[in-house]
């Protein structure tokens, strides 16, 4: 990933201090650098936000060896690599109502509708099946966003058996639901 990052004029003053007092130029750099390399702009808002809040918590770490506004890039870099790894380790999940809206012809198609929802009710049936252990690990990790440390956390096993009774049980609904059509 690239690093340049140059923000504003680096005009010295005390080193904490500058943190403090950029202008809405560099702050708007500092986004521009965020958003060349995150899309959703929800996303580089909340970089952006996470990047000065790490920058006053840590300001006196911060030695003047560099402009403040390369330390701040650097800083959001990291943030950056940090939303990306914690992004890509979670499965995507799209709730119905995304997914209705998403798609151009699930509002005026109703057999559409239909479709889906005799679909999610076979899945409901399919999942009623599995054991108990396999739905309480479904039940968990929907709760904690599918994050799987935080599954195995709840409860009280090895990150290795949740990914185990999830992967089974897809298999399993998969079997199910394939036969049920």
């Amino acid at each position: 990933m690239e690093t340049n990052c140059v923000l504003g004029n680096g005009a010295h003053t005390q080193p904490a201090s500058a943190i403090r007092h950029l202008t809405s130029d560099q702050v708007q750099m500092l986004r521009a650098f965020i958003h060349k390399r995150v899309v959703n702009p929800d996303d580089v808002d909340d970089l952006l936000q996470g990047t000065f809040l790490e920058a006053i918590r840590n300001e006196h770490k911060f030695q003047g060896a560099s402009k403040p506004q390369t330390w701040l890039c650097g800083i959001a870099l990291n943030l950056i690599r940090n939303h990306f790894r914690k992004m890509y380790n979670q499965p995507y999940q799209e709730s119905w109502e995304e997914q209705v809206h998403s798609d151009g012809h699930a509002g005026r198609d109703i057999g559409h509708q239909v479709d889906g929802h005799r679909q999610l009710a076979r899945v409901v049936v399919a999942i009623g099946q599995l054991s108990t252990h396999m739905q309480q690990v479904i039940e968990v990790s929907l709760e904690m966003d599918g994050n799987y440390q935080d599954t195995a956390s709840s409860l009280g096993v090895p990150i290795g058996t949740v990914r185990s009774r999830l992967s089974r049980a897809r298999e399993q609904l998969k079997r199910q639901i394939g036969a049920s059509v």
